[in-house]
C-alpha cells in the first residue's frame, strides 16, 4: 500500500466532501501519522471510512468524524483541553498539536498505556494522561474545550459547567441508532448554545449518566 497516497485519498475523498475545509485541520491530518496509532493487525484499515476496533469495546472514530470534530471545537494555541476517553491517543495527539495543554482521561488502563506509547513515539509532550472513571466529572478545573469520545444519553451538566465562558463542548447525544453530534458553547456564565453538527452512532461512554425513563 502506498501510505501517502492512501492518506491523500482519505483527506480528499472522505474529509473534504464532509465540509471540513479548515486549513489547519487538513494540514494536521497530513502530518499526523494515523497508521502509527493502530495495532499492526488493523493497519490496513488506517485510512478507510470505518471505525477501527481497539479493545474493551472501544473503537477509533472514522477519519471524517475526527476531522469534523476538530474543525467544530476550533482549538486555539493557548487552549486548555479535556478529552474523556483516550482510546489509541490519535485524537488526543491531534488536539495536542492545536492546543496549549491537553488532559485525557481513560477508564481502561490498558488503553491509556497504549496511548502513552503512541504519543511518546510522536514526541508529544503537552498531554497529561490519567486513568479513571470520568463519566460524570473530572476534577474542578475549567477548560476551553471538552471532548467526550463516547456517546451519552444526556450531556452531563458538570461538564457544561467546567467550560470557560466561550468554551466549547463536543458530545454525541442520544440512543442508538439515532444519535446527534452536538457542539455546546458557553456563551455566558448562565447561558449555553447547542448546535447539531451531524447524525451518527458511536459506542456509549462507560457509566454515563442515565436519564429517568418511563417504564410501561
Amino acid at each position: 500500500m502506498n501510505i501517502e497516497q492512501a492518506r491523500f485519498n482519505m483527506i480528499e475523498q472522505q474529509i473534504r466532501p464532509w465540509d471540513v475545509l479548515d486549513a489547519r485541520v487538513l494540514e494536521l491530518l497530513k502530518l499526523m501519522r494515523r497508521e502509527q496509532f493502530i495495532a499492526p493487525e488493523n493497519k490496513a484499515l488506517a485510512f478507510m471510512d470505518t471505525e477501527i476496533p481497539l479493545s474493551h469495546g472501544v473503537s477509533m472514530w472514522q477519519p471524517r468524524v475526527e476531522a469534523r470534530v476538530l474543525q467544530a471545537v476550533n482549538v486555539k494555541s493557548r487552549d486548555r483541553v479535556l478529552e474523556i476517553g483516550t482510546g489509541s491517543g490519535y485524537l488526543t495527539a491531534l488536539l495536542a498539536r492545536m492546543a496549549g495543554q491537553v488532559t485525557s482521561v481513560e477508564i481502561e488502563p490498558e488503553l491509556s498505556a497504549f496511548a502513552a506509547r503512541n504519543l511518546a513515539a510522536q514526541h508529544i509532550d503537552n498531554v497529561t494522561l490519567q486513568v479513571g472513571d470520568a463519566s460524570q466529572l473530572w476534577g474542578e478545573a475549567e477548560y476551553d474545550v471538552i471532548v467526550l469520545t463516547g456517546s451519552v444519553p444526556m450531556v452531563p451538566a458538570a461538564y457544561k459547567n467546567q467550560l470557560k465562558v466561550g468554551g466549547r463542548l463536543f458530545a454525541v447525544v442520544g440512543d442508538a441508532p439515532a444519535m446527534q453530534a452536538r457542539l455546546i458553547t458557553r456563551t455566558a456564565v448562565d447561558a449555553f448554545e447547542s448546535t447539531t453538527l451531524f447524525e451518527t452512532s458511536i459506542a456509549p461512554l462507560k457509566n454515563a449518566q442515565q436519564p429517568q425513563r418511563f417504564v410501561f
